[in-house]
């Protein structure tokens, strides 16, 4: 089965805000059997006017969980917590490809 992973860019504009989200998000994560591959850090652009402010990618077992993990009630109450926080927060859940490492 593939993975799923969820692609977020994000600009925070509250970051005392924002950390109520990030204190409760990382929970449902796990719940679902997700994690944070990447949380920030340096990042270029190197092709395109792609110019996020801050970029997550979180991988889950499959589609269906991460799925499952966004539309969860509790997921949805802790994502209220980072309104007003961000200027904009994308986030696109795509399907990994099935093939041998």
């Amino acid at each position: 089965m593939a993975y799923g992973y969820l692609i977020v860019t994000m600009n925070i504009t509250d970051p005392e805000r924002y950390k109520q989200y990030m204190a409760e998000a990382p929970a449902s994560v796990k719940a679902f059997g997700g994690e944070y591959l990447v949380r920030g850090g340096k990042h270029e652009t190197l092709e395109g006017d792609w110019q996020p402010h801050r970029v997550a990618l979180l991988r889950f077992p499959s589609y269906e969980k991460a799925k499952a993990f966004y539309d969860d009630e509790h997921y949805t109450r802790v994502r209220g917590h980072r309104a007003g926080a961000t200027e904009y927060f994308n986030m696109v859940l795509v399907e990994g490809v099935e093939a041998p490492i």
